[in-house]
Formats: structure tokens, C-alpha cells, sequence
């Protein structure tokens, strides 16, 4: 059993910083929290590297380690200027600059939308675009124009303003005429959404068609909220004159809860504008009354200087509880378990990173339930098989002789790709999904054997610093997927989306954290563990929140009416909408089920919370989900998640699943594992 870490580990983010000639330069204060840049630079030239798509078009400035999986990726790469999605705005580059936007949010029946909109924005002249700067909440774009800097804007979650900041004296245009309240402030209207600007270092002209901008001088632009007096835009005004530099992440936890701070750097070193998410509460924030409509509801706006907020504890754990189940229950699993291991060979494992990754962590879970229930012989023989597997992975030199079960380096995107790769890994999407599953069963199998995590600790290093690496160095990004103002990951690589990056399976990136904690505690990497547990209790409170218990009443999204929405779960979650549906499937059982694969032990825990909705919600996401009957796609996985509504549920799942039919029971899990995760409810 792992157990939840109170050491406190610490994590200061990029940010961002130009030189006075308009070039771009980064700065990055990092502490270490476990990686060393030395150690990972290493192990990275003796995985060696792995056969890769050729990289999409990259606007990036020399240094920056590609941002994949980041809210802003779209910014990055590929050949169009997509929007993307820094809540509660919008942000849409241009061929002269950009425009920014307050996305509308209407509802259908499967979904929730608020599409990027071009309200207002500026034409600085530039001819070109690329990322300058950047941290996992924060990004900086410079514009250019015959090869020269002439100014940057910076964009942040949680901020509702873009500042642009000129690389040289200039005069720059705005989309929408200006209506001046004085020569440095004023308010535009665009698309019917009224903007107010604000300017430091230069004017605005009279007719109010253009900005004259001083070296270093600066425009700061918000969407003025609903109801907001004239003296309120103005004192609004004042708190957003200063543009942004940078977002500083700070994370700490104990055994009850996990907190961020997410710092808001000015170039003021003052208050800003924060947007906190509804879930994230408003402590040390001064808030006006005033409210932005989002996707995600109705949002405060507030000044200050951070955003402080915590989530519940979930500690990662490996093992189910079976300290109530009965005499009968033990004999009936290991029957179980006994049969379930006598299909597990070498064959058993498929050769790609997902599909691979699943079946060893459903090894792994066999292994632990044979060793609960003092099967030695049975666990023997499944941990000599899966450790032989697991050697394979774990072989750094693997991807030279073969092109499955191995790992290798992408030197030009700066990350690890398994072979064979699969739903797009070799593009950097899903890492963490794949990935968490591997780690899971490296962790199970070498929890107690030195001898393991000596053997596979330099390749298993690698993947974990692929999604996780604690600081950015030169091989790897700073937690490649994981968003702390989201307080969840991103999935999608390169992001080549108009609605923004976006993730799917929930449950999978908590399992990617569980699995990150797994193979953390076997190799004694406390700072490590610690890191794990704090995104593994963040991704679980965001999963609650945005995707298996959201709020979609209309008390939660003030004047957005999201009434025609017709469920109780979301299952896609991208920047600029929320959809009811998946990439692979229609059905209702996918859509429940993928918010729940693969039931990790650590599952209960979050799912089963007060926060998870309760009993009868459980009970109405699954009902919704087996119209047929559970001999469907995830038929294992809703049975388990409706065990977790009551023990009677609990009892009556396990009569079902007794005789679940094969086909539902998904490559992740068996049958042994279903049985004794039910048992433990329906017994408590």
C-alpha cells in the first residue's frame, strides 16, 4: 500500500523575459525536485533514438523545448494560426497580430460550446509570429516583421487580459474604433462585446484609430463584464495596466490536501486581473461582483496577485482493501484468480505502448490479488512472466534490434516514444494514458526488489520525466501534459484543433498518476512520489468536477443557458467546448466507460467521494449507460463503478458480474480483479 506523502515539494515556474534590443531570451527558475538535467541528458544518450514522424512546422523560438500537450500548443505547430483558449478569452493570432474574444456559451444536447470569436484586437504589422516564452499556465508570442521583433503579447489562464508590449516606438491599430475616457484608457466595441484598454508608455489618438507606443511602452485589453459600472471598468483598468510576464507555480501537500499557488507575474510586480475556476475559490483575491460566463460556468472576477487553491488528498495505492471479505469470498477468488493467470503468457502482451501497457498493468493487478490471497505459487508464475516483459521495456538499448516493446528519443520534440506506437503516441498524444499503465506494473513488480529498480530504473526515469520531469531541462519539458490552472492534462501533442487541446479519458490520466506514484515509491524517489501524489489529487478533483459529477445547473452558469444539455457526465473536454461523446465511439457505455478505465485500487477513493455525486448519481450514469445490459464495452468498469453507490449496489454487481460475459471485460482488468473490487464494497 503507498501511502499519501506530507513532505512538501516545490516547483517554480518559466517566466518570461526580453532583452532591450526586442530578441527573445527565457529565463527558467527551477527547483529540483528529483531529476537532474545531468542524469536525464545520460539517460537519453544511452535510450538512443526512435524512429519519428517527421515534426510539423514549428513556430518556436531557438531554445524552447517544444510545448506539446499545453493549452496553447496550437500556437506552435503546424502550417495555420488556430485559436486557443486562455479562460475565459480567447485568443486568435492574426496575419498582423491578434484579436482577442469572449467566447458566447450556448448548449445543445451533447455538448456545451463557447467558440473563439474575434472581438478585439490589434495590428501591429507583423508578417510572423512565434512563441517567445512560456510556462504551463502562461505563454508570450513575439511579432515580426523583416526578421525583427516589433513587439510581444502575453496571454495566461486565468486572466481575462492580453498585453502587448512594444519591441520599439510604434504606432499600432485596433480592430474597433477607441473610445477614449482619457489618453491612456478607453473602451471598443467589436462583435458586440465591449473591450476596455488601457495604455502605459504612449497614448491613444483622439479619433480613436490608433495607439502610439514608446520602446517598452504597453497595451492592456479585457473583455468588460456584464453590469460593470463606468467607475468599475475604470478601477478595473487600473489593476490591469501593467501586463502580464509570467505565471510562478508553487505546489505543497499533506496526508488531507494538496495546494497550488499559481502566481501572476506583472511587470509592475503588482495586482492583476484573476479569473479563478468556479471549484478553486477565491482566498487572498480581492473580487468585484462582476462574473464572466465560461464553459465551465459562471466565473469571479477578482484582483490580486495568485490564485490559492487545495484538493482532497487521494492516496495512491496499488492494492485493493480486502481486510473485510469473507472465507467465501477468498476461496471463490482464488479460484478465480487461479484461472485468469492460466491464460496469462509471454503472448499475452501486445507490442504497442497502449494496448501493451494495459495488459501489463492487468498483470500487475493479478500478481497483487495472488499474493493478497497467499497464492504463492500463482503469483510466482505471473511475476516471472510479467518481469520478463517489463525487461523488455525497460532494455534502453531495445529500439536498436526491434520496433515493439521498446523505448526511444525524439531529439527534435524532446521526449520519449515507445514502439510500437499507437493512436497517435508518435505525435506525442496520449503519453500519460500509455505510459501511466507501464509504470503501474514496473512499480508493483519491483515494490521490494532492489535488484528490479536497478535494472530498470534508467529507461522507467525516462518515461516518468516524459510526462512528469519535475523541472525543464534540456531533454524534457517540465510536466509535459499536466495544467495546473485546469488542474488537469491535455492530451493531444501538436493540438491542431480550432477548439483547443483537449483530453478524453479522465480516469486514465488519474491512472497515469497512480502509476507515476507506483513506480516513484519502488525506487524510493520521494520527491518524486510526492510530485505524483499532488497531480494525482489534482486530476482526481478535476475529473469529479469537469467530466463524471459536473455541475451543469443553471445556478452554476449564471446567464449562459446550458438547460438543452441532456446528461450527467462530459466526456470530451477540449479549450473551447464540452462534448458528450468520444473519438472512437457513440455508444453510452463508451462514453461512461472511458471516465472510468481502469478502475485503479486508487479509484474509490475519488469516485466514491461526496464529490463524486453519491449514490444516486452512480446509479443514474450507469442505468444511462446499460440500457442492454452490461455485457457491453466497459460492462467490467460500470459494474465496479455502480458497486461504489452502496453495498447492496455492490452485491447485486457482483451477481452480474459472476457472469459478465468475456467480451466485457476489457484487456485492462480480469475477471478476478472485477470480482474482488466488488467484494470490497459490497463487504464494507
Amino acid at each position: 500500500m503507498l501511502v499519501a506523502m506530507a513532505a512538501v515539494a516545490t516547483t517554480v515556474l518559466a517566466g518570461c523575459t526580453r532583452s532591450d534590443g526586442g530578441e527573445d531570451r527565457t529565463s527558467t527558475t527551477t527547483v529540483d525536485a528529483g531529476f537532474s538535467a545531468s542524469a536525464l541528458a545520460s539517460g537519453v544518450q544511452r535510450l538512443g533514438t526512435a524512429p519519428v514522424v517527421p515534426a510539423p512546422q514549428m513556430r518556436l523560438a531557438d531554445g524552447l523545448v517544444p510545448p506539446t500537450n499545453r493549452w496553447f500548443s496550437g500556437l506552435v505547430f503546424g502550417p495555420d494560426l488556430l485559436p486557443v483558449f486562455p479562460s475565459p478569452i480567447s485568443y486568435t493570432p492574426t496575419a498582423a497580430g491578434f484579436s482577442g474574444g469572449l467566447p458566447t456559451v450556448t448548449a445543445s444536447a451533447n455538448g456545451i460550446t463557447g467558440p473563439a470569436v474575434a472581438q478585439f484586437g490589434l495590428d501591429v504589422g507583423a508578417t510572423g509570429m512565434r512563441v517567445s516564452a512560456y510556462d504551463q499556465v502562461a505563454v508570450t508570442i513575439a511579432h515580426t516583421a523583416a526578421g525583427s521583433v516589433v513587439g510581444h503579447s502575453t496571454i495566461a489562464e486565468g486572466s481575462p487580459s492580453i498585453g502587448y508590449t512594444a519591441a520599439t516606438g510604434q504606432t499600432v491599430t485596433p480592430t474597433a474604433t477607441i473610445t477614449r475616457s482619457s489618453r491612456t484608457t478607453g473602451t471598443a466595441t467589436g462583435a458586440g462585446q465591449e473591450w476596455a484598454v488601457v495604455v502605459e508608455g504612449g497614448s491613444i489618438a483622439a479619433d480613436g484609430g490608433s495607439i502610439t507606443l514608446e520602446r517598452s511602452g504597453s497595451v492592456v485589453m479585457f473583455p468588460v463584464p456584464a453590469g460593470a459600472r463606468d467607475a468599475e471598468v475604470g478601477t478595473l483598468q487600473r489593476a490591469a495596466a501593467s501586463p502580464l510576464t509570467g505565471v510562478e507555480l508553487s505546489r505543497s501537500g499533506s496526508s488531507d490536501r494538496q495546494r497550488t499557488v499559481l502566481a501572476y507575474r506583472t511587470a509592475a510586480r503588482g495586482d492583476t486581473l484573476v479569473v479563478p475556476q468556479r471549484s478553486q475559490g477565491t482566498s487572498g483575491l480581492h473580487c468585484t461582483g462582476l462574473r464572466y460566463d465560461t464553459i465551465d460556468g459562471s466565473v469571479p472576477l477578482c484582483t490580486g496577485t495568485a490564485l490559492r487553491f487545495s484538493a482532497p488528498t487521494v492516496t495512491p495505492t496499488t492494492e485493493l482493501d480486502l481486510s473485510a471479505l469473507t472465507n467465501g469470498d477468498r476461496a471463490e477468488l482464488r479460484e478465480q484468480v487461479t484461472a485468469d493467470a492460466a491464460g496469462i503468457d509471454a503472448s499475452s502482451f501486445a507490442a504497442d505502448t497502449y494496448a501493451g501497457g494495459k495488459n501489463l498493468s492487468r498483470a500487475a493487478n493479478l500478481y497483487t490479488l495472488a499474493d493478497q490471497l497467499g497464492m504463492d505459487r500463482v503469483a510466482a508464475r505471473l511475476r516471472t512472466t510479467t518481469v520478463a516483459v517489463l525487461d523488455r521495456w525497460a532494455d534502453a538499448k531495445g529500439c536498436l534490434t526491434r520496433t515493439e516493446q521498446c523505448f526511444g528519443y525524439d531529439d527534435t520534440i524532446k521526449g520519449v516514444v515507445g514502439q510500437t506506437a499507437s493512436f497517435g503516441s508518435e505525435e506525442f498524444n496520449d503519453h500519460h494514458f500509455h505510459y501511466g499503465y507501464i509504470l503501474y506494473a514496473a512499480g508493483v513488480m519491483a515494490a521490494g526488489h532492489q535488484d528490479l529498480v536497478d535494472r530498470w530504473n534508467a529507461t522507467m526515469t525516462l518515461v516518468a520525466a516524459d510526462i512528469a520531469a519535475p523541472t525543464t531541462t534540456a531533454s524534457f519539458p517540465e510536466q509535459r501534459v499536466y495544467d495546473p490552472y485546469a488542474q488537469h492534462s491535455w492530451a493531444s501533442g501538436y493540438s491542431p484543433f480550432v477548439d483547443g487541446n483537449n483530453q478524453e479519458s479522465t480516469s486514465e490520466a488519474v491512472n497515469a498518476w497512480n502509476g507515476l506514484a507506483a513506480w516513484a515509491s519502488a525506487a524510493g524517489d520521494d520527491g518524486l512520489r510526492s510530485e505524483a501524489t499532488w497531480l494525482l489529487s489534482n486530476e482526481s478533483a478535476a475529473a469529479l468536477d469537469d467530466s463524471v459529477a459536473p455541475d451543469i445547473s443553471a445556478s452554476a452558469f449564471g446567464e449562459a443557458d446550458v438547460a438543452s444539455y441532456d446528461h450527467d457526465i462530459v466526456s470530451l473536454t477540449w479549450g473551447g467546448k464540452r462534448d458528450y461523446g468520444t473519438w472512437f465511439s457513440a455508444l453510452p457505455e463508451a462514453i461512461a466507460g472511458i471516465q472510468l478505465i481502469p478502475m485503479t485500487p486508487a479509484a474509490p477513493a475519488y469516485l466514491g467521494s461526496p464529490a463524486g455525486g453519491g449514490a444516486s448519481h452512480i446509479r443514474a450514469v450507469v442505468e444511462a449507460a446499460t440500457p442492454n445490459g452490461y455485457g457491453v464495452q466497459f460492462g467490467d468498469y460500470l459494474l465496479m463503478y455502480r458497486s461504489l453507490a452502496s453495498a447492496a449496489d455492490a452485491r447485486r454487481a457482483l451477481t452480474t458480474a459472476r457472469t459478465l460475459p468475456d467480451v466485457a471485460i476489457d484487456t485492462a482488468n480480469t475477471r478476478s480483479y472485477t470480482l474482488a473490487f466488488i467484494m470490497a464494497e459490497a463487504r464494507r
